[in-house]
């Protein structure tokens, strides 16, 4: 059975990764603080350290995958996760929670071109739509996990624990689910190298993958601090963005299937600087919620076909390093943005978004005039995709 353009078994084993993710990643600094008893600012440098210590293994899985790896890479990223949360439960000091946030930070980091690259492999083609499919997949469970572990962190930070544990037995079985399959991608054409249009792709992304902090790390503050909104603004702003990209992103992909994935990236950046803009000007929460509107538009855009042009340019055996590429540009901008952007916000309003706009339109601007163009009818794993189960049963990623 095919699911979004892959099979069922890694449907499922995407939907147990995401709940037992949302049970416990929106609570990981309450964790520390709550739990652990540790002051709030080695919490957050301890994150911080481990996302960036996560960059340093991308290059490795991007080698690992252009050696023919689809499923070991995500069933690694899976596994470290499951030994950061065991780390965490052990923990009882800043030390082991630091272990244990560079052992996240790693399965995290890795986690992104590993997924894609098996994705591509399995859906074979053009997989805009499998991608697509997966993230409003991901996001669905990670909605899910996060609110059931709201409801049960009522009761009090105690619970926590055992969030942990759910998360770590939700890695665990999508860790085996993922490794009774078999993906395998034969090369069938080779073409020229990256060169400079993936710099470039690579370098417009930067102030692109801003976007996502602007909605979890900025608007927060924004609501609360300048319009003097209820916290639960930027909570049920949040909990909308969620829901449309689960409901939108694959008919949006679908929909504009066959178009230039370069120009729809500048678009993209086009439609979230008009979003900061936006917000700039909003002078009330349901402004700001209004504007929010047209920010999930851009990030629709921006998501679903960032990872698919760069699958899809990438010349034959270099799949994995074009797309570490793009996640460690992806991955900088998320582990610097909370400073830069705060900082920014902290000089004044104006700094933030003029800042974003500009930057943000810039870069979609170069990625659609020299961004990279896939050859004609070239497939998102660079290669004829043979995909196959170990073990029968109907839950195989089998075609």
């Amino acid at each position: 059975m095919r699911w979004g353009g892959f099979g069922a078994r890694y449907a499922a084993a995407l939907a147990v990764d995401a709940i037992g993710a949302g049970l416990l990643r929106p609570f990981l600094v309450v964790y520390g603080v709550g739990v652990l008893a540790l002051p709030a600012a080695a919490t957050g440098i301890a994150l911080t350290a481990g996302l960036l210590a996560g960059l340093v293994v991308v290059p490795p899985v991007g080698r690992w995958i252009d050696r023919g790896a689809r499923v070991g890479p995500v069933v690694a990223a899976l596994v470290v996760r499951v030994a950061g949360v065991a780390v965490l439960l052990g923990a009882r000091g800043l030390g082991a929670f630091a272990v244990a946030a560079v052992l996240l930070g790693v399965g995290n980091q890795a986690w992104p071109p590993a997924h894609a690259a098996l994705v591509s492999a399995m859906a074979g083609g053009r997989a805009d739509g499998a991608l697509a499919f997966g993230r409003a997949l991901r996001n669905g469970g990670l909605g899910v996990g996060a609110l059931v572990a709201t409801v049960a962190v009522g009761a009090g930070t105690g619970v926590l624990r055992l969030l942990a544990v759910g998360t770590m037995v939700g890695y665990a079985v999508a860790a085996g689910l993922v490794g009774t399959m078999r993906v395998t991608a034969a090369t069938s054409v080779r073409r020229k190298g990256k060169g400079r249009s993936h710099r470039v792709l690579v370098w417009g992304n930067l102030p692109l993958a801003l976007c996502y902090s602007v909605l979890e790390v900025v608007l927060p503050v924004v609501l609360t601090q300048r319009l003097h909104a209820p916290a639960v603004w930027a909570g049920l702003i949040f909990a909308g963005n969620t829901v449309l990209v689960v409901v939108l992103q694959v008919p949006l992909v679908v929909r504009l299937a066959g178009r230039s994935r370069r120009g729809l990236l500048a678009v993209a950046g086009g439609v979230l600087a008009v979003s900061y803009a936006g917000f700039w000007v909003s002078g009330s929460a349901g402004a700001v919620a209004g504007v929010a509107v047209v920010y999930t538009v851009g990030e629709l855009l921006y998501a679903g076909f960032g990872t698919a042009l760069v699958a899809a340019a990438a010349p034959s055996g270099e799949v994995g390093r074009a797309l570490a590429g793009f996640q460690l540009s992806t991955g900088v901008a998320n582990a610097l943005a909370p400073a830069l952007l705060l900082g920014l916000l902290q000089a004044g309003e104006a700094p933030l978004w003029s800042g974003l706009v500009v930057a943000t339109a810039l870069g979609g601007w170069v990625i659609g005039r020299w961004g990279p163009v896939p050859p004609e009818r070239a497939e998102l794993s660079g290669a004829e995709p043979v995909v196959a189960a170990r073990a029968g049963g109907s839950g195989s990623g089998a075609p």
